[in-house]
This record gives structure tokens, sequence and C-alpha cells, in this order.
């Protein structure tokens, strides 16, 4: 049947700056999200404004960044050179406006798109700006991208450099909340990618002597390292590696111009082949790759000219060049590394033994794998991984390009009946569920072979491509998603064992969480609100008044698919399973799943006479 529509002039629309930002956040700052993941918005938004105060550092022009975050917004105040006031307005407001399209001004910087605080103006419900430069102040006020007001220049004793303040606006960030955690983390990449500045967040100060290395240490148990950090520096390029004694996988930190490549890029990849020549060379044996890489933990920034990032976030470096006269990026890192690499490990035998003990004894280990991982794979294939265990998303389907796992999210559930109802509900596209049976074992002290033999953990990490390294995890976040009692929490527990014994950097790097469930459902015949704490029952109980019908949901599996819908969607709460940097990951482990039973329950009864205090004061 044909389908008969006006299609004139009246239906072509031309949307502002500001209107398409709005229209389509995504394209600029990546997801929205709520701020209980380290890429959600929020973080970006934040991102955009530290990144101008860290490229004037980077020029020469102001030591210190202060930053405040509360319930009232954000502000970054910097004491560089200042916005040049008479272009304070069009900085912020204008479209492909900004200084870095100057070479001169800005070499090696990281914002070149001129989009950068466009976004945040437009996406804050208020957004402020002062410049203090030569002895005056230029202050302009924004809501929603709308120029409020433009305020005269004025007379300033104030040092000079640029603060922004703003708040992400409700509408768009949906009961968004900043952690500190992940500020916190962010801030010390920044520092430890510029030695010599400092940040001050909150009161709390952030500053970096020795760079990667100190990135490094203070992200690892040193005593767990196999040999000394290993830190090479050039002049557009830094280098920091090491092995771990206890870790399975790989483990990169990898930077270009300041800004944190969580998914790599051409760098990364073309350190992890350098690497893989340069100890071949060294020790005159064809060495299997992935024997030198096992157990690797490195970072590595470069800089380079007008970087190409693969999105606007930039969490992905697509250049090939180094820019100027310079070779491109793979052969500059492969002649780095050849050079000071092997020139460390001949003036550094005994970290060189070390290096040759830890890829022999990888080799070992693989060949004694290669028979057990034959079998694991053929029962994978055999269990029928996509249609019993795991109700793949669309994007990865037919698709295994790394790219789409940004947008994925896997679901790991336990029963029938609670992996049914996220099945149904859950958005077929970017949602994948994956089903236990039964609990899964505890893990810990075990080896790799372990994780082979028992099929639950097998078809797990065939699910989530983490075998060799998560470089290429499907699923940007994995999301457990038992029932909250006693059983559900263990379920949890021994999930999270699994993670942090064989594949900690997933934790590392914020892409494991709980889903939260409401506990309970309060409705009348006008509304109906779900509880996700006593609380918040007493007080829908209040706002609906009268005796409205209250409901206890006791598991996952008694949540209806239309009312899951709700809970996985945009409104989805999720906590963010995040390691304690004052706890080893061995130590956390041997207290919580070990075998010292009288310590755990002297700990809980201590801690749970704290909380009923807590609770009746």
């Amino acid at each position: 049947m044909a389908i008969s529509s006006n299609y004139t002039e009246e239906n072509i629309r031309s949307l502002d700056w500001k209107e398409h930002i709005r229209m389509r956040p995504g394209m600029y700052i990546g997801k929205l999200g709520d701020g209980s993941s380290p890429d959600d918005g929020i973080y970006i938004l934040l991102k955009e404004v530290l990144d101008n105060s860290i490229d004037e550092f980077v020029m020469g022009a102001g030591k210190t960044i202060e930053i405040s975050i509360s319930e009232n917004g954000v502000s970054v105040r910097d004491y560089g050179r200042g916005i040049p006031l008479g272009k304070v307005v069009d900085v912020v407001s204008k479209m492909n406006t900004g200084g870095k399209y100057d070479t001169r001004a800005f070499k090696k910087s990281v914002g070149l798109n001129g989009v950068g605080t466009k976004a945040v103006n437009a996406l804050s419900s208020v957004f402020k700006v002062e410049s203090y430069r030569e002895g005056k102040l230029k202050s302009v006020l924004f809501e929603q991208g709308n120029l409020i007001n433009d305020l005269p220049t004025e007379e300033s004793s104030r040092r000079k450099g640029t603060k922004v303040s703003f708040k992400p606006d409700n509408s768009i960030f949906k009961h968004f909340k900043y952690r500190a955690e992940y500020v916190s983390k962010m801030l010390k990449y920044y520092v430890y990618l510029n030695p010599g500045l400092t940040i001050v967040f909150n009161g709390d100060k952030y500053f970096s002597d020795n760079g990667l290395k100190d990135l490094l240490e203070d992200n690892n148990d040193v005593e767990k390292l196999l040999y000394p950090i290993i830190h090479l520096k050039g002049n557009d390029i830094e280098i920091a590696l090491t092995h771990s004694r206890i870790q399975y996988s790989e483990e990169y930190y990898s930077f270009v111009n300041g800004q944190h490549t969580t998914q790599g890029g051409t760098h990364q990849s073309a350190f992890r082949e350098s690497l893989v020549k340069t100890i071949r060379d060294f020790y005159g044996k064809q060495y299997d790759a992935s024997d030198i890489r096992k157990s690797i933990i490195a970072a590595i920034s470069i800089k380079v000219m007008e970087p190409v990032f693969e999105s606007q976030t930039k969490t992905k470096l697509g250049s090939t060049e180094m820019g100027g006269k310079l070779p491109t990026v793979r052969s500059y890192i492969n002649e780095f590394v050849g050079k000071y690499l092997d020139n460390f490990l001949h003036k550094n035998p005994e970290s060189a033994e070390k290096i040759q003990k830890k890829i022999i004894q990888a080799e070992k280990e693989r060949k004694e794998l290669s028979g057990i991982r034959k079998l694991a794979r053929e029962r994978a294939k055999k269990s029928s991984l996509h249609n019993k265990k795991l109700r793949d998303c669309r994007v990865h389907l037919n698709d295994m390009n790394k790219e789409n796992r940004l947008d994925s999210t896997l679901f790991i559930t336990e029963g029938d009946s609670a992996s049914g109802s996220i099945t149904k509900s859950r958005n077929v596209n970017t949602q994948a569920v994956f089903s236990l049976r039964g609990k899964p074992l505890n893990c810990y002290s075990m080896t790799k072979k372990i994780v082979y033999e028992n099929e639950e953990f097998n078809l797990l990490q065939a699910a989530l491509n983490i075998e060799e390294s998560i470089e290429y995890l499907r699923y940007n976040n994995i999301v457990i998603a038992t029932d909250a009692d006693v059983d559900g929490m263990h379920i949890r527990l021994l999930l999270i064992t699994f993670f942090l014994q064989f594949f900690p950097e997933l934790i590392k790097e914020g892409h494991l969480y709980i889903l939260q469930t409401p506990l309970f459902r309060v409705r009348n015949k006008k509304e109906t609100i779900y509880c996700y704490s006593e609380k918040e029952r007493i007080d829908a109980v209040d706002k609906l008044g009268g005796k409205p019908e209250i409901t206890r949901f006791k598991g996952l599996g008694e949540i209806s698919p239309n009312e899951f819908k709700h809970f996985i969607g945009e409104s989805m709460r999720l906590d963010p399973v995040m390691l304690d940097e004052n706890f080893s990951i061995e130590d956390l482990l041997s207290f919580y799943m070990g075998k010292n039973t009288p310590d755990r329950q002297k700990f809980i009864i201590e801690n749970l006479k704290v909380e009923l205090d807590r609770i009746e004061s």
C-alpha cells in the first residue's frame, strides 16, 4: 500500500549549534548515563573543560589547577594565559572556533576539533566562564547554551587564568551523580602524564614526580611485581613496563597527548608488536608472542601532531603518522622500544633473566593447557553457547568489531526465571544475557586451568572474549544480576572472585557492575512507584497516601518482563564494583574467600554491631 505524505520546504529544518548538541548528545560526548560508569557523559563534560587547562600547563602557562565538585555543580580554575577577552563568548558558543587550530600555539593538543566546551555549554543548565587576563576580567553566563549575561570587561587584580563553572542539565543527565573515585582516577592520570602539575580536587592534592612509573606503582602491589619497573623516556614517548607474579592476562594503560585511550589504538598495537620483536631479538629465540606478553603490565604515552581519534570522546587513536617530519607511529615506537628496551636489558641482566624465566614458565603452562583448551572449546561448541548459555545482542551476533562494545551490556544472571524475564525485556540490540546454572565455583587460589575445566567459567570467558586479553572484550558493561537475598549475594561474591582472580583489569578499568533491582512496588489506581530501599518504600507510601498496595519482590523471577523494562533501560541503577587502593587483590581474596572462617565471623559480628548502632542513632 502506498504511503502518501507531503514533503515540502517546510519539512526542512536547520538546527543551530546548541540545538543539535542537545538533540544528539551522543555524537559529542558518547553515552549519557548517571555517573555510575567512568565513561558516562558527565565525566566527559569535566574532561573537556580540564583538557583546556591541561593544554595551558603543557604550553608552560600555569602549574596548578583547582577543581570543585558539589551538588551545586563543577568549577575548574587554572592559572594559564586566560582566554583572549574579546573571544570568550565565541570560544564557548561558536562551533569550530578555538586557538588549537593554530599549531603554533598548540602543537600537540588533545582537543583539536573546536567542539569540547561548546558541548559542555549546551548540555549544562548553567555554564559560566571567567577569563582573567591583562589585569582585567571578562565574565559570561549561559543557560542550556543560551547567552544570558555578557558582562562588560572590568578591572581585576586576580591572577591570570580561566575559571569555568557548570552544572550538567538534569533533563539530559537523569539522576546524575559524580563519583569521587572516578574523578580521582581521571585526575591521577592527568598528573602522571604531566609531572610538575598540581591538581587540587575538593581540597585533596594530586602530583607526580615519576610519570608512568608512578602510575604502575600506585595501581599495583609492588611486592607482586616480578622485577623493578622499567621506565623509558624520549622526546615524544614514555613507557613503563613490568610483569606480574600473580596476574594471568595482559594489562595496558595507553595515552595520546594526555588523553587516556581506553580502547588503545595504533600506538598500543605498535608497542605490543615492538615488545615481542625486541624480546625475540635480545634472547635470540622465537618465543610465542602470547608467552612474552603474558602477565605484562605496561603504560605507554606518546605525543603526535594533530592526532586523529576514532570517536569524539577520543578513546582510540586512529593516527598512523606522528606528524611533521617524524616517521609513522608504528615505526617510531618500534625504533624507540628496539633501542631503549634492548639497552636496558643489556645493562640490567638480573631483570633480563627474570623476564626470560617468566617467558619459559608461560610457554610451559600454555603447552600444558593446550589439550585442556582444545577439549574446552569442543565442549563449548557442543553446548551451543549462543543458544543455551548466551543470548547475544545484535551488535555482536554477526560483528566482532570492537567499537560496538561501547554500547553493549552483558547481564550475568542465575536461574531460568530470572534470565527469562531479563531476556524478554532487554534491548535486543545492545543487551545480552548469560545464564548461570546454580552457584559458581569458589576459584580462589586456583590456577587458570580451572577456567577451562569448569564449564560455567569456560563459557563465560568465551562469551566475553577475554581468553588472552581484555583488549577485545565484547561488552563494555558486565552486570551481575542476582536476587537481593543471601544466595544472590553469595553468587555475586563468587563471580567477583572469578574476575579478581583471573581478569582483575576488568574491574580496574570499570567494566563490572551490580544491578540494583527494586525491593518493593507501591501503587494505587493512579501511580506505581518502585522502591529500592525501606526508606524509599516509606516515602512512596507517604506520597500516595491512603492504603496503597505494597508488593515485596523476593527474586528477579517474580518481576514480570513488562516491569523489568523499567529497571534495565535508561533509568537502570548500577553499582560499580571498585577496588580499594589500600588493599591488594591477593589480600582481599585471601580474607574474604580463603579458609580463615573465624576471622571473617569476627569481622562480620563487629561490623554488624557498628551498623546497628548507626541505624539506631
